[in-house]
């Protein structure tokens, strides 16, 4: 009987993910985000601009005609504020949720000490919490004083597009959401909720650092690109329309870049989640092997960053960002816990019956996890230096290729030949 010959193939000339480690070249960073403010002095009564300090347009007295917030939006960030520091974040979520413009702060937040110096970090909470708010890139306000005393504050919401216009794409989005949602009516647990946005999200939406509104979910829903805040942004949405909490992190990557991706409660305790970096296509296309030809055919999806603790993100990112995140340390709700993928040793009849569940549900790519460094050079040695992985295939597949993660400690291998 002639010897089947077996090809091991290494995708050439990269580790699973050393490309994808960057963040988001496009992302409107903090310091970016387009602000501005007037003073105005009040001298013996007179404004020195000749305005009136705005008697009318306080937020407990105009209410706004329409209204684009979600119910479903989970407060995180305004948790974490104080009483009065929520006055002005409740202010200026109707007044952005309203499509409104000149409408003074509560006065009530200034008789507390709030200023001029508290309002870009509570407009930061606002847009974290709400991801709803596609049409809002900014602020303006302008200060009225009389002497060194403040006496009101007049906010006004800077929009990217008018009011009409984003009518119709807050229908857009919500069909397009809708469509998405509709898919995980039948779900219960949290855990699959998560996973069901993150692989969704992936497969219908490709990284491109050129899509238009880039930095909002209308880019993911309705252009199907976007960046790494627009997958963000998008993948809050949808989980909190799901009743999860789920909150948007900012920070940056190793190599210095603003970075966008969430925190997600599962099951009564937090992780990290990045969608972005999910989508294996934002940085890595079919490739060819170098020597034969081969189409490589990646898998879409790779799940080293869904559901992992702050140990596991820290590898890769930094946090930042205006708001404190929590020490994330539980693993139960990890994709490769979860899903039988994560090895403390190189354990034979777990990796065949995690091969042979691959081929049952007709896949024919597997990723598994270590525990260590020691269980992940365990693995590198038996399954490509050895080639043992072939021992876990049937039908006579000659030609696997393999990718590595050495910062997550994972492999994932893929037949090229079926």
């Amino acid at each position: 009987m002639k010897k089947e010959k077996h090809i091991l193939l290494r995708i050439a000339g990269m580790i699973l993910l050393v490309t994808m480690l960057t963040g988001c070249e496009g992302m409107a960073l903090l310091d970016e985000i387009p602000r501005d403010f007037i003073f105005c002095e009040i001298l013996s009564g007179k404004v020195a601009q000749e305005e009136d300090v705005p008697e009318e347009s306080s937020v407990e007295e105009a209410e706004p005609e329409v209204c684009y917030l979600m119910e479903e939006a989970f407060p995180f960030s305004c948790n974490t504020l104080s009483r009065e520091e929520q006055l002005w974040y409740h202010d200026m979520e109707r007044i952005l949720g309203g499509f409104q413009e000149k409408v003074r702060l509560s006065r009530e937040g200034i008789e507390a000490g709030l200023d001029e110096t508290d309002v870009d970090r509570i407009f930061q909470c606002v847009l974290n919490d709400h991801p709803e708010l596609f049409y809002v890139d900014g602020y303006s306000y302008t200060k009225y004083m009389r002497g060194d005393r403040l006496l009101d504050i007049e906010f006004s919401g800077s929009y990217n597009t008018d009011s009409e216009t984003a009518a119709v794409r807050r229908e857009e989005i919500l069909a397009a959401a809708d469509a998405i949602l509709d898919g995980a009516a039948a779900i219960s647990s949290d855990y699959e909720k998560v996973k069901y946005v993150y692989e969704t999200l992936i497969r219908n939406t490709d990284y491109d650092l050129d899509a238009p509104d880039n930095q909002n979910i209308y880019s993911v829903f309705v252009h199907h690109l976007s960046v790494c805040q627009g997958y963000a942004k998008a993948t809050q949405y949808l989980l909190n329309r799901l009743g999860l909490e789920c909150t948007l992190v900012l920070g940056t990557v190793e190599t210095g870049e603003g970075h966008a991706w969430n925190l997600v409660k599962v099951d009564g305790e937090y992780y990290y989640v990045d969608t972005t970096w999910g989508d294996v296509s934002y940085r890595t296309e079919d490739m060819q092997d170098a020597g034969g030809g081969v189409s490589l055919n990646m898998p879409e999806i790779n799940y080293d960053y869904l559901n992992v603790t702050t140990e596991e993100i820290q590898r890769t990112h930094t946090i930042g960002g205006l708001v404190a995140m929590p020490h994330c340390t539980a693993t139960g709700a990890n994709y490769y816990v979860r899903e039988g993928a994560f090895f403390t040793s190189y354990d034979r009849e777990q990796m065949g019956a995690l091969f042979r569940r691959a081929i049952e549900e007709g896949r024919n790519d597997v990723t598994i996890k270590c525990c260590d460094a020691l269980c992940y050079e365990t693995m590198v040695s038996e399954l490509i230096e050895e080639q043992e992985i072939f021992q876990y295939l049937t039908g006579g597949e000659s030609s696997i290729a393999y990718a590595q993660n050495e910062k997550q400690l994972s492999l994932t291998f893929w037949v090229t030949n079926s």
